[in-house]
């Protein structure tokens, strides 16, 4: 059975003090239906992707709240996995698809972190990691720069290197208008900004945001005769390891990553060296550095070298990564992250995505991550034309 995307749409991502989550769901909702040239009234099933909510607002329930604004009481469901929720919702979308209870769904991802005070979200976030690691007092750049000093140090890597991720991605996001920040930056701005935990810089971290995405899936064996270019999702695929980072066999690789995405692989016959265009879950430089690795794009410790000597930048790699912003540059709203990456690929697929455009582009990879890595969700997009 194949699975089409239909169309996606995702709100500006950034500090949106004035606008509620039941506005952005509207706007992300009823986006992705005008995009992909369907009615409320065709879709028969909600999956929404958010971690915080419950935390935060003391909004669990968001299924019947956002299926409010759908205006159609449809099943509706929130998936949480941390920060790869958003991916965790559109696998359960899939999944549903294929065990043909529904014929089209909408996924929504989304998020409203900014109107909470930085303790309450810096607690919040950490409910994605261990008793240990909270008792201990860890947050998540603290857990990401213990990674970043073991690959540093196994691979001879240095902080200037580990910059060109930031500066790759504040390029793309200069060319997306829905990003939080559209400037360039260089190394030796990294390398100025302010520590948040040793050797991560303020530059070298995704920020707090707000924002929303949706997509609408279908199994409809004819989808050309909804829209003319949709986008069919050939693999998704989730793997999950430790919950704390001291029991993983490496600091230097996500085994999450490394099973879900080689699943993807196998099941599609697909090599890493066919992917044209990924979205790759940067929260910090140094994940994306490992995910391209993981992945199998570049050679183990060559990732932050590869991305400093502009491998995967606009106009210059074979396979580019996060044309979007990526999480640094276009932000972060966590349950949203997963689905906006999505929005992206299909655009990329469609040949929309404008300034940021990637040339040429059939096949594309979606990498969402959990924590410091607990879960992974790995999408292989291609484009149906």
């Amino acid at each position: 059975m194949k699975i089409s995307i239909l169309g996606g749409a995702t709100t500006k991502f950034g500090e949106l003090w004035n606008i509620s989550p039941r506005d952005l769901a509207r706007e992300a909702i009823f986006g992705a239906l005008a995009n992909s040239n369907i009615k409320s009234t065709q879709v028969e099933a909600l999956f929404v992707g958010n971690m915080l909510s419950g935390i935060l607002a003391n909004q669990a329930n968001l299924g019947s709240l956002f299926a409010e604004e759908l205006g159609s009481f449809v099943p509706a469901m929130r998936v949480e996995g941390a920060c790869a929720s958003g991916g965790l919702a559109l696998h359960n979308g899939i999944n549903a698809l294929k065990a043909g209870v529904y014929k089209t769904v909408v996924v929504l991802g989304i998020e409203k972190m900014t109107d909470h005070e930085s303790n309450a979200i810096t607690n919040g976030l950490m409910a994605a990691g261990s008793d240990e690691e909270r008792m201990a007092g860890a947050t998540f750049p603290g857990l990401y720069a213990l990674i970043a000093r073991a690959y540093m140090q196994k691979y001879n890597v240095t902080e200037e290197a580990l910059a060109g991720v930031s500066v790759k991605n504040h390029f793309h996001g200069s060319l997306n208008p829905k990003a939080q920040f559209q400037r360039v930056i260089t190394v030796d701005n990294v390398m100025k900004s302010a520590k948040i935990a040793d050797p991560l810089k303020l530059l070298d971290c995704s920020p707090i945001s707000d924002g929303a995405a949706a997509i609408v899936i279908t199994s409809d064996p004819n989808p050309r005769a909804i829209h003319n270019k949709p986008v069919e999702i050939l693999a998704s695929e989730v793997a999950t390891d430790s919950l704390s980072l001291h029991e993983r066999e490496s600091f230097v690789s996500l085994k999450s990553v490394v099973k879900a995405s080689q699943n993807a692989y196998k099941k599609t016959g697909i090599k890493a060296t066919d992917i044209q265009v990924a979205e790759i879950h940067d929260c910090f430089s140094i994940a994306e550095a490992i995910a391209v690795e993981d992945l199998g794009f570049s050679e183990k410790g060559m990732g932050a070298k590869d991305i400093s000597k502009g491998k995967y930048t606009l106009t210059k790699g074979k396979i580019i990564t996060n044309p979007s912003g990526g999480l640094k540059a276009c932000g972060h709203p966590v349950g949203a992250t997963g689905i906006k990456q999505i929005v992206e690929i299909t655009e990329q697929l469609r040949g929309v995505a404008g300034k940021r455009q990637v040339k040429n582009a059939e096949l594309g990879l979606a990498h969402n991550v959990g924590g410091s890595g607990a879960v992974a969700v790995i999408h292989i997009l291609q484009n149906n034309l």
